[in-house]
C-alpha cells in the first residue's frame, strides 16, 4: 500500500444477503412461498434484464400482505450468519475502519438479524417493506443519484460517492448483482459467487472470500 492510501481513512461497504448471511434471504423468502412465475423474474434480475428495483419489487408484489407475519418470521429465522462476521466487526473497530452495511435486502429482516451486533441504524442502508396494501410493496429510501441510471433501488454507488476517493480507501464486500456497479468504484473488492464472475468478466481486481476470517487475513497481509 502506498503512502497516499495509508493516509486515507478506510471504509467498508458490506452487502448483506449472501455476504453477511450465507444465503440470499430475498430469494429464500420467495422460493419458500413459491408464487407462480417467480423464477423467471429472479433470473431476469440476475441477468440484468430487469433492474434490481423492478425485479425485487415484482417478486414481493406476488405475495399478499396478509402473509406479513409468516414472511417476517421466515426471513428472520432462515438467516445464517457467515463465519467470522462478529470478529470482522471487532477488527474494524480496533483498527478504526468505518463499517457500513449496504444492502439490497428489506428492513423487516435486515434490522432484526443485525440487532445483536450493535451496528448503528444510521450505518445500515437497505430497502423498506410496506404491508399496508393488498400486496407487499417494497419502498426505496436510498435511490440512485444523478450519476447512476441503473434503477438500483438501494443504490450502493450513490452511497459510495458520499465518501470521496481522495479521502477514503473504499472497500467493497459482496456477492451478487447489487454489487456490480459498486465494485467498479471500490479501491478493493472482496467477492464471491456472481460478483466474482462479473469481476472476472470486467477485468476488475478482486479477492475471493468464503468467510470473514479470509478477509481479516487479507487485511493483515496488506499491513505487512
Amino acid at each position: 500500500m502506498n503512502d497516499n492510501q495509508t493516509a486515507k481513512k478506510r471504509i467498508v461497504f458490506c452487502d448483506f444477503d449472501g455476504t453477511i448471511t450465507e444465503n440470499d434471504n430475498i430469494i429464500a423468502i420467495i422460493r419458500h412461498f413459491n408464487p407462480e412465475g417467480w423464477e423467471e423474474i429472479a433470473n431476469k434480475t440476475i441477468r440484468q434484464e430487469l433492474s434490481v428495483r423492478e425485479g425485487v419489487g415484482r417478486l414481493f408484489r406476488m405475495l399478499p400482505s396478509s402473509l406479513q407475519q409468516e414472511v417476517v418470521s421466515f426471513g428472520i429465522g432462515n438467516a445464517k450468519i457467515r463465519a467470522g462476521f462478529k470478529e470482522f466487526l471487532a477488527y474494524c473497530r480496533e483498527n478504526e475502519i468505518e463499517f457500513l452495511v449496504t444492502s439490497g435486502g428489506i428492513d423487516f429482516f435486515v434490522y432484526p438479524i443485525l440487532e445483536p451486533f450493535g451496528i448503528p441504524h444510521e450505518h445500515i442502508y437497505c430497502n423498506g417493506g410496506d404491508f399496508s396494501g393488498e400486496r407487499i410493496e417494497i419502498t426505496w429510501p436510498n435511490p440512485c443519484d444523478g450519476s447512476c441510471d441503473n434503477d438500483c433501488g438501494m443504490c450502493k454507488t450513490t452511497i459510495i460517492r458520499r465518501f470521496p476517493a481522495e479521502r477514503y480507501e473504499r472497500i467493497l464486500i459482496g456477492d451478487s448483482v447489487t454489487d456490480f456497479e459498486g465494485a467498479k468504484l471500490a479501491d478493493r473488492v472482496y467477492s464471491r459467487s456472481h460478483l466474482t464472475v462479473k469481476c472476472q468478466e470486467l477485468g476488475l481486481p478482486h479477492h475471493e472470500y468464503e468467510t470473514f476470517f479470509d478477509i481479516i487475513g487479507d487485511f493483515e497481509h496488506k499491513r505487512l
